[in-house]
């Protein structure tokens, strides 16, 4: 049993994260940034706002912001890629030494390209176990059956969180590679959008799982070029989330996807939703380049995302680059 926990991040992930690991700590911290997200759980001890219907474990503690917890032995940074940094620069000067970070964001920092693990280390001189895998915080806050892939190159760390998320239910696979599961849990959301898009134009379905055959393989060779294990796209983090995330609805970039084969262009600020998809097609596409990687996939993305080409003819485009 681990002692304390604290989760950075009162969403859907965080509340799902801290109800699973409620069962294996004494005590987990949830850190909300809004008030009545902690007067709620505080009143009822539900998640109003994300999980109306569940309750939360007794001993979930919602907390105000960084009021107390921050003395856990482990911390769970549950909040979308581009708040990453400015959460880690916010608690750095209140970790324990022996403090174990997690980091469970799946995006990479544009236009700088880099990664999660890479924007905490930099700014709290820690290295974070990654979690990444077909993981929707629907289905875990319900305890259904789910796996994931956690990864670092401390292998003490990597037991702890192991340890601290693994029920029976909750079933993880461990990995020294943290550049094959990061770029994993990058490029999944690339090549959701890929799909949705397909499916949004109504391209038939032998040659939507073409292009999302042809995904597989590109994260795979982005992956190996990076310094990755290829081996890691097997896993739930590659394979499993990618499948996931490009044909759920439950999906936001699938969704994302959809509505611009469908010729709908989304304005993120004004829905309030948060597409992790969005910047990394512009920040994939730039590291491969500078690699020499090919990424046809990406590109397709980012000319109908950023480029404003119709899906037809960019599709047209990728189509022919199916066989080398």
């Amino acid at each position: 049993m681990i002692g304390k926990v604290s989760v950075i991040g009162a969403g859907s992930l965080g509340t799902a994260i801290s109800q699973l690991v409620s069962k294996n700590a004494d005590k987990v911290y949830l850190h909300a940034k809004r008030k009545e997200v902690v007067q709620d759980i505080q009143n009822t001890h539900r998640n109003l706002q994300y999980f109306p219907n569940t309750l939360l474990s007794p001993n979930i503690q919602p907390v105000y912001k960084y009021e107390s917890g921050l003395d856990s032995e482990i911390m769970f940074f549950c909040v979308p890629s581009s708040a990453v940094r400015d959460v880690a620069s916010e608690v750095k000067d209140l970790l324990k030494p022996d403090t174990v970070l997690v980091s469970t964001a799946k995006g990479i920092e544009y236009p700088s390209g880099m990664t999660m693990s890479q924007i905490i280390h930099e700014e709290t001189g820690k290295h974070p176990v990654i979690l990444s895998g077909p993981n929707f915080a629907s289905e875990i806050v319900l305890n259904q059956p789910t796996a994931t892939t956690i990864a670092s190159k401390d292998s003490k760390d990597i037991e702890k969180v192991k340890k601290v998320l693994s029920t029976q239910e909750f079933q993880v696979e461990t990995t020294d590679d943290v550049v094959g599961t990061e770029m994993c849990s990058v490029l999944k959301n690339i090549n959701a959008i890929a799909y949705g898009i397909c499916e949004g134009m109504n391209i038939n379905e032998n040659a939507r799982f073409a292009v999302l055959n042809k995904s597989f393989r590109e994260t795979k060779d982005i992956v190996t070029s990076l310094g990755g294990d290829p081996d890691t796209v097997d896993g739930y983090c590659g394979l499993g989330d990618m499948v996931l995330t490009s044909t759920s609805n439950q999906s936001r970039n699938h969704t994302l996807g959809i509505l611009y084969g469908q010729k709908i262009t989304v304005d993120e600020k004004s829905s309030s939703i948060l597409f992790e998809g969005k910047k990394s097609v512009m920040a994939i596409k730039t590291v491969c380049q500078q690699n020499q990687i090919n990424c046809d996939v990406c590109q397709f993305t980012d000319s109908v995302l950023n480029h404003q080409k119709t899906p037809e003819i960019a599709f047209r485009e990728l189509w022919s680059k199916m066989v080398k």
